[in-house]
């Protein structure tokens, strides 16, 4: 192997390990984005009745 071809291939590697981290780093923005807006969604939703029978159940045959 040529050494200008080791030279080579370890400026790609490095180059592919600096886009993977970049990857890695973006995913995980954008996994906290979601997450923060689903506890926005949950939130958003109504309490639950304090009687535990009402609103459990739907009539699927009416």
């Amino acid at each position: 192997m040529d050494v200008s071809q080791i030279a080579s291939l370890a400026t790609s590697m490095a180059s592919a390990q600096t886009s993977d981290q970049v990857n890695v780093l973006m995913l995980k923005k954008a996994l906290n984005t979601q997450a923060a807006a689903a506890i926005g969604v949950l939130q958003a939703l109504p309490p639950v009745p304090a009687n535990p029978n009402i609103g459990r159940n739907i009539n699927t045959t009416a």
